[in-house]
């Protein structure tokens, strides 16, 4: 199958507190995340005598069978789905990370990127640390059991003090799960509430990369993890301390524009409300005379939503995806033109034939996926092909949790628009600009984004990863 052409995010985290099937909510709230990381999952749980883990390559819904989810047993549970961000992805390397140290035994997921892991690893591994992945989230329980600080809050708000780059962490001991977000604020991460009536104590606290998780599991959004902050649910209750000050907010702004369900709610804004918004903006800044307007399913359907509206121009499935692709196939023997292009999507012919049609999608990220369904279109009988892009082009890598092409594989970075429109086949080709982008997802109201993908400007100094480490290394990082 070839190789996709849209960006990956790592993955997703989840976090229960005082539910008598916590491990059965964490996996529902990661079967909502399924989106974030499709790779591997784990959960890990606690009945507060001794912590209980599974994890294992696959999707949520294969790994967690009944069974497994009663071999996790407690009142506490932690989960993470991943994605690796290149190389091979590996069972080793798969969440949440367990431990036992001399702060006691730790579960610990990451969503995010440490832009330093590599040096601070090599200082540890100078000092005698022996590394059991090659994940960078291990160099985090290396500095917590490396701390002198006496408690654990403490020995983590150091750990979290010494690392940079992009972190939304739960940790989870046996009777106590914590919640963290880095000073920046990267990546995502909310916080919800299950009453348990009159009955109980204390109600059950949640926590979820998206708040899509919250929806199955019938909990309240409450609100998002700080910037700098460090929630911790304990016996005693709720309660919040600053590890570091919060720093100028950076919150990715590609989890607006393709990494989030559009039902979740992230940065305190509605997926949904911004991506209608991108496509109206789109509209406004890149009309053309045309007859239907056909997203590319499923990522480019809610800007095409806000482009149809705007441009008063119908809206049309003119593309259907197939959502049964499994990750192997037989091919047949001979070679079909664009087959991997063709397994996902199939054209409704009746819909675009004879039509100037508008193709609707998020990013083209190297261009190959992008020239096959424009001539996928064509050859169903549209007259013309007019290719519109829900954000700016792609110029840069990203260090902060997403799995991105070097810069020499973007197509972005190395040609123009126009070439871009050549080398795809449509009859014309435009992005949103960066300035609508940032008015469609209300930045200054709730957040500002960093946008390090479409500028090459990045909000923290670090050294590529191919610098520090050699290449075979670099080629397993997860």
């Amino acid at each position: 199958m070839e190789r996709s052409d849209k960006f990956k995010d790592e993955c997703g985290v989840v976090a229960v507190h005082n539910h008598p099937e916590a491990a059965t909510l964490a996996y529902l709230g990661l079967h909502q995340l399924q989106h974030r990381g499709q790779e591997s999952a784990g959960i890990v749980s606690s009945d507060a005598a001794r912590l209980y883990v599974h994890k294992a390559m696959g999707l949520v819904a294969d790994i967690f069978t009944e069974d497994v989810l009663r071999s996790l047993p407690g009142m506490l549970a932690i989960g993470h789905t991943r994605y690796s961000t290149s190389g091979d992805s590996s069972a080793l390397n798969a969440q949440p990370i367990m431990v036992d140290c001399n702060k006691g035994m730790i579960a610990l997921a990451h969503n995010g990127n440490l832009v330093n892991a590599w040096e601070i690893r090599g200082r540890l591994e100078a000092r005698g640390s022996i590394f059991q992945t090659t994940s960078d989230t291990e160099v985090i329980v290396h500095l917590i059991a490396q701390s002198k600080e006496q408690t654990l809050p403490e020995a983590v708000s150091e750990a979290l003090r010494q690392i940079e780059g992009a972190f939304s962490l739960v940790l989870m001991t046996s009777d106590r799960v914590f919640a963290v977000r880095d000073p920046r604020g990267f990546r995502p991460l909310s916080m919800g509430r299950i009453p348990n009536g009159a009955g109980s104590e204390r109600d059950t606290i949640v926590f979820a990369s998206e708040t899509c998780a919250f929806d199955l599991i019938g909990a309240t959004y409450e609100r998002d993890v700080h910037p700098g902050e460090m929630v911790v649910v304990g016996p005693e209750g709720v309660s919040s301390r600053r590890f570091a000050e919060a720093k100028k907010r950076s919150s990715c702004i590609f989890e607006h524009v393709y990494f989030s369900r559009p039902d979740s709610t992230v940065f305190g804004r509605s997926v949904q409300t911004s991506r209608e918004a991108m496509g109206r903006q789109l509209a406004k800044e890149a009309p053309v005379e045309a007859d239907i307007v056909v997203p590319v399913p499923d990522s480019g359907v809610t800007a095409a939503l806000g482009y149809a509206a705007e441009a008063q121009l119908p809206f049309r499935f003119g593309l259907i995806r197939n959502h049964y692709v499994g990750r192997t196939f037989i091919e047949p023997e001979q070679r079909v033109r664009d087959f991997g292009v063709k397994l996902k999507l199939n054209p409704v012919r009746s819909l675009l034939a004879g039509k100037r049609v508008i193709l609707i999608d998020d990013s083209i990220v190297r261009g190959t996926t992008s020239r096959k369904i424009v001539r996928m279109v064509r050859d169903a009988g549209a007259k013309e092909v007019h290719v519109r892009i829900s954000c700016p082009p792609t110029i840069s890598p990203c260090y902060y949790g997403v799995d991105t092409p070097s810069k020499n594989q973007l197509i972005g970075a190395n040609k123009s628009v126009e070439e871009i429109r050549d080398y795809i086949g449509a009859d014309s080709l435009a992005y949103l600009s960066l300035q609508g982008l940032r008015e469609a997802c209300a930045e200054g109201e709730k957040t500002s984004y960093c946008t390090s993908c479409y500028t090459g400007i990045y909000p923290t100094e670090f050294v590529p990863l191919e610098a520090l480490i050699p290449a075979p290394l670099a080629a397993k990082k997860q």
